[in-house]
């Protein structure tokens, strides 16, 4: 029902452009529409921005968050909160979305779209995001020699854009983790020991 209503609120988005990721779930579906909806009537960069800038906003705010997380809460309170929330700023698509989650009490939901919805924007701006786990944080020039071995690296692409992270987790001893997409190499020294107690115990 709320792809129907959501269409019908974003009908002028039928040739807008095609979502770079296929997404799943009732937050990625949203989150797909308000794409193709922001590339034809507003722009890709402005919906995200809102949209961003929306769930900062709701996520530093605990009783905005306690309210828009309600879902007991009375239609027509949730249209008060909308109303509040669609300021001038806010791009034309996102406003259409809040309206559309808050008649179907959906409100809740706003912060995983959020999330679902820079998967989109990031792919579709040829972004790869990954991660490097260390157990310290990693000095300015081991990081960017990391970062230089995986963007040339047939995982990432010369068409596309790493965006490299530092996850400090003690609990892997020493080594590196390297998360991308689906994909993990892990150089811990956590798993050398898992490898070698494994190694012992049918050695023993």
């Amino acid at each position: 029902m709320f792809g129907r209503i959501f269409t019908r609120s974003l009908a002028t988005a039928s040739k807008g452009v095609k979502p770079p990721v296929q997404l799943f779930g009732l937050d990625g579906t949203y989150a797909t529409a308000l794409f193709t909806a922001a590339s034809k009537n507003t722009s890709i960069q402005s919906a995200s921005s809102s949209l961003s800038g929306l769930s900062k906003l709701i996520e530093s705010d605990p009783k905005l968050k306690e309210i828009v997380t309600n879902p007991s809460l009375p239609s027509q309170d949730r249209t008060v909160i909308v109303d509040t929330l669609c300021t001038e700023k806010l791009d034309g698509t996102v406003a259409n979305l809040l309206k559309v989650l808050a008649e179907n009490n959906r409100l809740d939901i706003l912060p995983k779209i959020s999330t679902q919805f820079t998967v989109l924007t990031d792919a579709y701006n040829g972004l790869v995001k990954a991660t490097v786990i260390s157990a310290q944080p990693l000095d300015s020039k081991s990081f960017k020699r990391i970062e230089k071995a995986v963007a040339q690296s047939s995982l990432v692409g010369s068409s596309k854009t790493l965006k490299l992270v530092n996850d400090v987790r003690p609990e892997i001893q020493g080594g590196l983790i390297v998360e991308l997409g689906d994909k993990t190499v892990d150089l811990s020294v956590a798993a050398k020991l898992q490898k070698l107690n494994k190694a012992l115990e049918e050695y023993i």
